[in-house]
């Protein structure tokens, strides 16, 4: 048998511990970073209404209190519900099941049984059950079966919900909160279904990444159609009054929907590992074509989004300026 070196380990050891604790303060600086533009951008709310007239005193502190409520509910509570949640990545580094991860795996069934619409069937092999080991084919199947099959509606709905409101609204900085909070949002609704969490690491990447994708968000309200469309497709866009700035904010909507469609698929990937559903090599195979099958569905929403009419018009004229072209040659 080989020696086992001690030092090495205790080096690795160590550096795992040091990439943690970086991971940790970057994703605790996001949110800190973030709760800092979040509060600049309501007090200048907030000045802007005490201006507005002699009683806006009393106003401003209305909106202050409706924004607490607010913060709470979209932010605070969706972050302690995901904490509250166990985590299964401690069950699955253990050598044997012991009392600790019986309760763990328990509890993710119980969880299970309250967040997810399971047939009464499904509901006894979680609750009713003789042996331990039992219990975790049960939470195999049902996850399997079941529970994975709705992940991709909450991804889908939350990034249709994201493409929606940063398209109506014209402001960078509301896109910026906005995507932050839905993208919070999607990440509870994931864990909720799942009946755990991803490990506090993968959260910490995950806090990063959502970060990320909200600044982005803000950079994307400067985006428009002159940057992603052909010259052929801008002349019959010139030709409709106001299609142009609508195509602008919907194209923002689209973009911002497809960053949140990512962040799903990096919170499902992590859900899986963690909770050992399916491999590292499995996940790595399968992580970009799940992305890819969920893309269509959002721009399928994107083009719902527009009239019939424009819709037709633009396609036809699309046809029309292609023949022209072709007559030319």
């Amino acid at each position: 048998m080989k020696k086992v070196d001690n030092k090495k380990v205790d080096n690795i050891i160590v550096k795992k511990d040091k990439s943690k604790i970086f991971l940790y303060t970057i994703a605790i600086g996001c949110l800190i970073v973030f709760a800092i533009i979040l509060i600049s951008s309501i007090l200048d709310i907030g000045e802007k209404i005490r201006a507005f007239a002699s009683w806006g005193i009393y106003v401003e502190i209305g909106f202050y209190a409706l924004v607490l409520l607010l913060i709470f509910l979209l932010i605070v509570r969706p972050i302690i519900i995901i904490f509250k949640s166990p985590d299964l990545s401690i069950v699955t580094s253990m050598d044997k099941l012991d009392h600790r991860a019986i309760t763990i795996y328990k509890k993710v069934a119980k969880n299970i049984v309250k967040n997810n619409d399971l047939p009464e069937e499904e509901k006894i092999l979680l609750l009713d059950y003789k042996a331990n080991d039992e219990l975790l084919i049960n939470l195999n199947s049902v996850f399997q079966n079941t529970v994975k099959k709705q992940l991709n509606k909450i991804i889908i709905n939350n990034a249709k919900i994201v493409m929606i409101s940063t398209a109506i609204c014209q402001s960078s900085r509301f896109d910026m909160i906005t995507v932050f909070t839905i993208n919070l949002k999607m990440i509870k609704e994931l864990v909720e279904k799942c009946g755990f969490r991803p490990s506090t690491k993968n959260l910490s990447k995950l806090t990063i990444n959502v970060f990320g994708t909200a600044l982005i968000a803000e950079g994307i309200e400067n985006l428009t159609i002159d940057d992603v469309m052909p010259k052929t497709a801008m002349n019959a866009i010139s030709e409709v009054p106001l299609l142009g700035k609508t195509l602008d904010s919907v194209i923002q909507g689209a973009a911002n929907a497809l960053l949140t469609v990512r962040i799903g698929c990096v919170a499902r990937r992590y859900l899986f590992s963690d909770g050992s559903v399916v491999t590292k090599e499995d996940i790595r195979k399968q992580a970009y074509k799940e992305t890819l099958l969920l893309i269509p569905q959002v721009i399928a929403g994107t083009v719902s989004f527009f009239p019939k009419k424009i819709v037709k018009f633009f396609t036809d004229k699309m046809k029309k300026d292609e023949e022209v072209v072709t007559d030319g040659e």
